[in-house]
């Protein structure tokens, strides 16, 4: 039975009868890829106006473990595309280099990138001291909170990185306002962590095709669900354009993370990586240009190969993978596991009120409901 509610027991897509393509996995998250854990810290404190450095405080990280604490160091072969690169996803030029991935990804916002970084080294430095010897390029991605958060104050702190790291778990997954996404807005609407899964069969075997967003983007007459326009119909409580805002309609940015235990090679992972916009296009965006639309795919197959180390390298590494003939459902898992992530983090969530009293909506289910032609269950 596939997860329809957080286990907060907030609603997810399909507890609201929104009819979605392919079959998901148990927790219908990205944590259904054997192996895989997330943890979050979230970071929430104060109300009222902004005071630089001191609040209030809508933000913090997420953690996610390609093969989980104990296998931090061993490689995943990964691939990365940019379709706007108004953002930062650092460690990406080794990722392009070599196509392997071996440490935490982690997740905030724009200007706590560099604490979230020298979090991730802290770690591992304190974890795995052995991996640490050689040298350390974290993947730290982010999205721009700053319309709730006090974004330019120091309220990330590596220690916190530590925290969300040691939080990490497989199964059923917070959405909305938690980790990295807690301060996020998508499409004028109240966004942040999202994420799904699909099951794919090839030749006997099955596989699992899973995918995380951080959801800052979008404006709200693009809001497009299941195929049906619907943000065109609702305009009215549009305080992000409505209001007396400095950033245009759909800026924000957009991070999403996928992962997968099929065996494939560092040029698919980027194939995959290149299919994720077409599953945010399904929920109705262009693309903007204030928009960093940042994406990463890894595969979990292959432990041992591509390795990088100074020492004890073997005389050879083999890879076992999908022919490229066959890649197709992996593509279309891509696409659908991507736009429901999305859809996840709307729905899953509530109204938030951050500084200076900017408040933003959380996406009216019975509404969405009503114009899908959907009964909430």
């Amino acid at each position: 039975m596939t997860q329809t509610r957080t286990p907060a027991g907030d609603p997810r897509a399909r507890e609201l009868g929104i009819r979605l393509d392919g079959e998901p996995g148990t927790w219908n998250a990205i944590t259904d890829v054997p192996g895989v854990e997330l943890g979050y810290r979230t970071l929430v404190e104060g109300e009222g106006s902004l005071m630089p450095g001191s609040g209030p405080v809508r933000t913090g990280v997420t953690a996610i473990l390609p093969r989980g604490r104990d296998e931090v160091g061993t490689p995943c072969a990964a691939g990365r595309y940019s379709l706007n690169g108004n953002g930062e996803m650092t460690g990406t030029a080794w990722i392009d280099e070599t196509g392997s991935l071996t440490l935490p990804v982690t997740l905030t916002n724009t200007h706590a990138v560099g604490t979230v970084h020298r979090g991730v080294i802290d770690w591992v430095a304190r974890e795995h001291p052995g991996i640490a010897r050689e040298w350390l390029l974290p993947v730290v991605a982010e999205t721009w909170d700053g319309y709730l958060n006090d974004i330019n104050g120091a309220h990330v702190r590596t220690e916190h990185v530590a925290e969300a790291i040691g939080s990490a778990a497989a199964g059923p997954l917070a959405e909305g306002s938690v980790g990295g996404g807690t301060g996020m807005c998508c499409y004028g609407f109240k966004g942040g962590s999202g994420t799904a899964s699909r099951t794919v069969r090839h030749h006997g075997d099955g596989y699992t095709v899973g995918v995380f967003v951080q959801a800052n983007f979008g404006a709200r007459r693009e809001l497009t669900v299941a195929g049906t326009p619907v943000g065109n119909r609702l305009l009215d409580d549009n305080p992000m354009e409505d209001g007396e805002w400095l950033a245009t309609p759909g800026a924000g940015s957009v991070i999403v993370i996928l992962a997968t235990d099929a065996p494939l090679l560092p040029g698919q992972c980027t194939a995959l990586a290149r299919r994720i916009p077409l599953g945010l296009a399904r929920t109705g965006t262009s693309g903007g240009h204030f928009s960093g639309d940042l994406f990463l795919a890894f595969s979990t197959a292959n432990p041992g190969a591509l390795t990088s180390s100074m020492t004890g390298a073997a005389a050879y590494e083999q890879l076992r993978f999908i022919p490229w003939g066959s890649v197709d459902p992996f593509y279309t898992a891509t696409v659908q596991a991507t736009e429901e992530a999305v859809l996840n983090a709307l729905i899953a969530n509530a109204e938030m009120t951050g500084r200076d009293g900017h408040r933003i909506p959380a996406l009216p289910h019975d509404r969405l409901a009503k114009l899908l032609g959907a009964a909430v269950c």
